[in-house]
């Protein structure tokens, strides 16, 4: 009769080796999904910029979870460690990070991309309106876009980040102090950097000021709000007429 040793090793291995080949037939997947956002957001920063002569976008970066933290991500949540399981209860496998300049173009970008028809919107949560308790701020979206293969189509699904530059600068030095260690006082850290969140959504909003002052610098404030009666105000829009901004 075979040992408790000898009967579970090799399934356990089998169990990992199938997990590892289900792992690499659905990375392809997400990375076609990844480039799919990532086009459409650089086609829509293309014709902003070409209708305004400024981008709304800065830069953008993008991400694909490692097998590792899925499987991290699938214990966290007791949850079975199946790739099954990651693409049916996961929903952040794959990333797109939208950096932009000013904090009003966060929401244009977040609404010309989900005014695309092919785009379907899962969930948001804009930690910029309500910010974590640690200072994060940042608008999140989980889409979902439809992938076509030789012989199939799958909807998957993204997690889109759009944030400023100086949010993105809060979130890397955040991120990267959460693991330390050694900080002798993490309690002052955390008052510091939530200081530090506070200022720099206060600045994000003086800059956005002064953005329109600049583009806009004979402008009356009070424009927007007291269009006079009968008289519209003029709007681009892009080929489908859906307004730019």
């Amino acid at each position: 009769m075979a040992s408790f040793e000898e009967s579970t090793v090799p399934q356990i291995a089998d169990q990992f080796q199938k997990l590892v080949d289900d792992f690499f037939a659905v990375q392809c997947r997400y990375e076609s999904a990844i480039r799919q956002v990532k086009t459409k957001l650089e086609n829509l920063d293309a014709e902003f910029q070409m209708r305004h002569r400024r981008n709304p976008i800065h830069h953008m970066q993008t991400r694909l979870k490692s097998l590792q933290s899925i499987v991290e991500k699938l214990q966290r949540k007791q949850l079975p460690v199946t790739m099954d399981a990651a693409i049916s209860f996961l929903t952040d496998i794959a990333g797109v990070r939208v950096i932009c300049s000013y904090l009003d173009d966060i929401y244009t970008v977040a609404r010309l991309l989900l005014q695309q028809d092919d785009v379907r919107l899962i969930r948001t949560r804009d930690y910029i309106r309500e910010p974590k308790e640690n200072g994060y701020r940042s608008y999140h979206m989980i889409v979902e876009v439809p992938v076509f293969f030789s012989s199939s189509k799958k909807n998957i699904r993204v997690e889109v980040q759009i944030r400023t530059i100086a949010m993105d600068c809060w979130a890397s030095i955040e991120h990267e102090l959460k693991y330390k260690h050694d900080i002798a006082n993490p309690e002052l850290m955390q008052q510091e950097l939530k200081h530090c969140s506070d200022q720099i959504a206060s600045t994000d909003l003086s800059l956005s000021t002064l953005k329109e002052l600049i583009l806009t610098p004979n402008a009356d404030p009070d424009a927007n709000s007291n269009t006079s009666a009968g008289a519209e105000k003029p709007v681009a829009s892009d080929c489908r007429g859906i307004p730019l901004g």
